[in-house]
């Protein structure tokens, strides 16, 4: 790339690559010409993972069959965003993928927190805070408001705890959601997400 196609914007992390070509023509020519420079050295793209997306916003407003790809764990497609003086535009933006968040809600059930009812609050923090914290760093940097339903299905996690934990909670769902948003409200350091508002119901 740096040799033959100085010009074209790109990246690459680990095994993962995304080019930017200004036409879908010359984005079929330099894919011919990765391909042949991978057999030269024993690789091949992956077939599934290569293809090609136009990247609409207010400056390319095509329509086309692909206009999104995944990346790192980010889909990028057109939005709506909203800029300095309230006007909403198009704007070709990254946010959580789909299966990035169903991963960390896998991730949430298999803590399975409503079986640990011998740990207290504080103990559930200093054991998935870290974690919690991880992801709002990296997946809330862009467009963190598709985490959100992530964070709130982490909530039902915690809410569960707390009916495994107290027994007059037991068959009580929104009484224990109450109990631990007012506890949020007193201590949102206790988790990450507490601190961006994501809180259980309060009364």
């Amino acid at each position: 790339m740096v040799r033959h196609s100085p010009q074209t914007p790109w990246a690459r992390y680990a095994d993962d690559g995304l080019v930017h070509c200004r036409s879908r023509e010359e984005a079929e020519q330099l894919l011919q010409r990765l391909k042949e420079r991978f057999k030269v050295c024993g690789l091949e793209l992956h077939p599934d993972k290569t293809g090609f997306a136009y990247c609409k916003d207010d400056d390319r407003r095509e329509e086309h069959p692909e206009m999104s790809f995944d990346f790192l764990s980010y889909t990028f497609r057109p939005k709506r965003a909203r800029n300095w003086r309230g006007k909403f535009f198009v704007s070709f933006l990254p946010a959580i993928s789909n299966e990035a968040a169903k991963a960390l809600r896998r991730e949430i059930h298999d803590w399975r927190m409503h079986l640990k009812p011998d740990k207290s609050i504080e103990d559930l923090s200093r054991m998935f805070n870290p974690c919690i914290r991880g992801w709002i760093n990296y997946y809330g940097r862009f467009y963190q408001s598709q985490l959100y339903a992530v964070l709130r299905y982490l909530n039902r996690a915690l809410v569960h705890w707390v009916r495994r934990k107290f027994k007059r909670y037991e068959t009580h769902r929104r009484n224990a959601e109450h109990w631990l948003g007012r506890l949020a409200q007193r201590e949102p350091h206790l988790f990450a997400h507490w601190q961006m508002g994501i809180v259980p119901t309060v009364k």
